[in-house]
């Protein structure tokens, strides 16, 4: 008798050993049909998988996550096919699933892959598909895994890392691959493919290796699913915040400064600092007290916090004082800074919480593949607050931080959320520092503060910081792709390794608990996506500048400015086009600017001392006094 939990606690009783197949099948054929995968006691398998004892088993379609990993690391298989059909002296490398879709990493040698390749690659595939062959994972001894690959030695690099029992191989149709497995039943299951780009990849990551071809592609079960994605695609293009920065003047590149490193041009200074304001104000309501520290510091401060040790290789490299032989660090982090500043004094419990915040900038070397606009810089500031309290008013405090990032996803317009639950590695924990006591006190801690707050979460081990577990806001933007933003964790390990203190009300010294947290995560990543969520559109109160005012000829460059002024005293800043251009031309360079108004004045506006008014989205809303304008406008720019 073999008994199968389902995920609902229900149990099925079979007689003989059976299949995630046969499961599904035995609840109903159309649950069958659609079942591509499973994961059996936490992995993930085949639907063909024999199951001879008691298991817990989740049935997986195309709905779900894991469906989809299971549906494109099998569609890989089918991408390296088709390559090999027209490259064969390709060296393959490594295929994973990815968050949409999947890549094979190749050495095409003397070869060159190009766009022109991609759709005889795509037909190749589909091809291969409609054979609708069944994925075979079967073991194979180290000895026959190397000898199968002796011309590759991609593959006999990852094979000589793994012993007898360990290494499988994947069959379908005319083709093998070393892989670990986790297929969809039968190729037949994908329908519609598309390569998306290729780019170069250095094998394994790392710089001193030789640089891959890296094949982007996904796939899908329908054509329509495949036609929506490229639709959504193209937004995604039209919302580009590399696109939209440049076209808004909000942020540039200089490659005499230095790749990675953004200049914030004067209107994305203006939209930074009124981020920073705004968080700035809310945080003051919160007790929270605003400090500064350098860009450098000693290596020795980044020692004793551990970040040294961690983060050293990702880090610029130490800068030497030319006489005193002092080492320093471009800063990394900010929390180290803080614990510092907290020594500064002797604290009481009456004291407690000791709130610090900054809008620090750190620096972390990102390698030049790895840049991204915005979302991957190598100098980045943090909307950084570490919080000093004691034990006890851990959990009020943890609850006031979440109360405040979703203070500011609400008022920027992000409201779909999960909220992922970082713990450590149960089963790599030299990776961290600290005792088990202290780890199983600060991830309590988060798992209760989170269900308190009725969050929707979920918990991912091997996903905290080294020094504590963390509680990840994952946003989903108004393309529906998620993102990591606002992070708080709980830290029991700094304030030993600093040797932070309070005086307790027994007059003795205790240890203080110590909480990192940024809603924003960093001001650049953060711009990058609202950029993108917004397209652009900034709501009225955080636009650089609001309106633009477009005299329809030079004559009016005069009442234009008198205009502005008078903007400018009711604390409303903008812009004038006092180009001699006509005003249709002024209109549409307005609207590729993205401002919330245009305010066009001519003989009329002059002589009634008023404006026309075109609103974004809306359009024209006629002439109006300059008050009502006024009252208007500070109606609407409230938060």
């Amino acid at each position: 008798m073999v008994n199968i939990t389902l995920p609902d606690g229900s149990i099925k009783n079979f007689e003989n050993p059976v299949t995630p197949h046969d499961i599904a099948l035995s609840i109903s054929e159309g649950l069958a049909r659609n079942t591509i995968s499973s994961i059996v006691n936490g992995t993930q398998v085949e639907t063909t998988t024999t199951i001879d004892k008691d298991a817990t088993v989740q049935l997986l379609t195309w709905n779900d996550s894991l469906g989809k990993k299971a549906f494109w690391h099998s569609s890989a298989h089918l991408l390296a096919q088709a390559i090999l059909a027209y490259f064969p002296e390709a060296k393959l490398t490594i295929g994973p699933a990815i968050e949409n879709g999947f890549y094979y990493d190749v050495d095409f040698g003397e070869e060159v892959l190009s766009e022109k390749d991609f759709e005889k690659i795509e037909k190749k595939m589909l091809e291969n598909a409609k054979k609708n062959s069944s994925f075979s994972l079967y073991s194979v001894s180290k000895e026959d895994a190397l000898s199968e690959y002796k011309d590759n030695i991609y593959k006999q690099e990852l094979i000589s890392n793994l012993q007898d029992g360990e290494i499988t191989f994947c069959k379908h149709d005319d083709f093998t691959d070393l892989c670990r497995g986790g297929h969809i039943p039968s190729t037949g299951i994908v329908k519609a493919v598309k390569i998306l780009n290729a780019a170069g990849a250095y094998w394994r990551g790392d710089e001193k290796n030789k640089q891959l071809t890296r094949v982007y592609a996904i796939s899908f079960p329908k054509q329509k699913d495949l036609t929506e994605y490229l639709e959504l695609l193209e937004e995604a293009k039209r919302r580009d915040h590399r696109k939209l920065g440049k076209e808004m003047g909000i942020f540039a590149f200089s490659e005499k400064v230095g790749a990675g490193l953004p200049l914030w041009l004067p209107k994305g200074t203006i939209l930074r600092k009124k981020l920073e304001d705004f968080l700035s104000k809310a945080q003051k309501k919160g007790g929270y007290e605003f400090v500064m520290t350098p860009h450098i510091a000693n290596v020795e401060l980044y020692k004793t916090s551990g970040h040294y040790e961690k983060y050293g290789a990702d880090s610029f490299q130490p800068i030497k004082t030319p006489h005193e032989g002092e080492e320093f660090f471009l800063k990394p982090m900010n929390c180290p800074h803080h614990c510092e500043i907290y020594k500064t004094s002797q604290w009481s419990y009456r004291d407690l919480p000791k709130r610090y915040a900054e809008f620090g900038t750190v620096y972390r070397y990102e390698q030049s593949g790895e840049l991204h606009g915005l979302t991957r810089v190598r100098g980045f500031t943090q909307d950084d607050a570490h919080i000093f309290c004691t034990p006890d008013q851990l959990m009020d405090e943890f609850k006031k931080v979440i109360d405040l990032t979703l203070y500011v996803f609400n008022s920027l317009g992000f409201s779909d959320f999960t909220t992922q639950i970082s713990l450590r590695d149960p089963e790599n924990k030299q990776k961290y520092i600290g005792s088990d006591e202290n780890w199983e006190k600060a991830e309590n801690a988060i798992i209760t503060a989170a269900n308190e707050k009725n969050l929707k979460t979920v918990i991912e081990y091997g996903e905290a910081a080294f020094y504590g577990p963390k509680l990840d806001f994952m946003v989903k933007d108004a393309l529906g792709r998620s993102w990591q933003l606002g992070t708080i964790q709980v830290d029991y390990n700094l304030p030993e390794r600093f040797e932070l203190n309070y005086i307790g009300n027994d007059g003795e010294k205790h240890r203080p608990v110590m909480i990192h947290r940024a809603p924003f995560g960093s001001m650049e990543r953060f711009i990058a996506i609202l950029i993108e969520n917004t397209a652009g559109e900034f709501p009225l109160w955080l636009a650089p500048n609001p309106y633009i005012l477009l005299p329809i000829s030079e004559k009016f460059a005069d009442y234009a400015e008198k205009v502005s002024e008078l903007l400018e005293n009711n604390d409303i800043s903008g812009e004038i086009d006092a180009r001699n251009e006509k005003t249709g031309k002024k209109i549409r360079d307005a609207e590729m600017s993205k401002f919330p108004f245009m305010l066009i004045v001519g003989e009329n506006e002059a002589a009634n001392g008023t404006v026309s008014v075109r609103k974004r989205g809306e359009g024209d809303l006629g002439e109006m006094k300059l008050e009502d304008f006024i009252s208007m406008f500070k109606k609407e720019a409230t938060i």
